[in-house]
C-alpha cells in the first residue's frame, strides 16, 4: 500500500473512531500533500511524501524546543502527540552507530579526505538516509569525520 493510501486510510479511521488529535494532524498532512503536489503538477512518489512527512516532523521538534523555552507546555504537548503521529508514517530513524558506519562507507565512496568534500559526501549521502536522519546531525557527523 503506497504512503498516501495509507494515510487516507488511517484518516478514515480516525474519522469514524473520533479521534481528534489523530484526525487533524492527518488533515493537515493530506493538506501539505495536496499543496505539493499542486505545487509539483504531478502525484507525488513515497520518496516525496517521506521527504514532506520529514519536513512536517522537523518543524514540529522546532516548535516543540520553542515552545518549552517560552514555557507553554500545553502547546509544546500537544505539537509531541502530532509528532508521534507523523512519526508512525515515517521510516525508522537510524541509530548513531549506523548513521556513522552509512558515513564511513559514503566518505570511501567517493574518496574524500579532507573538510574541502563535504559538498560530495552529503550530496552522495542523503538521499541514502532521507526521512532516518535529521540533515543537521548528518552533517555535522560528516565534518566531523572529514577533520
Amino acid at each position: 500500500m503506497a504512503l498516501t493510501e495509507r494515510i487516507e486510510s488511517d484518516l478514515k479511521a480516525a474519522l469514524k473512531a473520533s479521534d481528534r488529535l489523530r484526525l487533524s494532524t492527518l488533515r493537515l498532512i493530506k493538506a501539505a500533500l495536496k499543496n505539493k503536489e499542486i505545487e509539483k503538477g504531478s502525484t507525488l512518489n513515497d520518496d516525496e511524501v517521506t521527504g514532506l512527512l520529514s519536513s512536517l516532523a522537523k518543524q514540529r521538534k522546532e516548535s516543540i524546543s520553542e515552545f518549552r523555552k517560552g514555557g507553554r507546555t500545553d502547546l509544546a504537548e500537544k505539537e509531541e502527540a502530532e509528532l508521534r503521529i507523523l512519526q508512525e508514517y515515517l521510516p525508522q530513524e537510524l541509530s548513531p552507530e549506523e548513521l556513522d558506519r552509512l558515513i564511513r562507507e559514503t566518505i570511501s565512496e567517493v574518496s574524500a579526505s579532507s573538510p574541502a568534500d563535504i559538498g560530495k559526501v552529503m550530496k552522495a549521502i542523503m538521499p541514502k538516509v532521507r526521512g532516518r536522519a535529521d540533515g543537521r546531525v548528518v552533517n555535522e557527523m560528516v565534518r566531523a569525520a572529514l577533520s
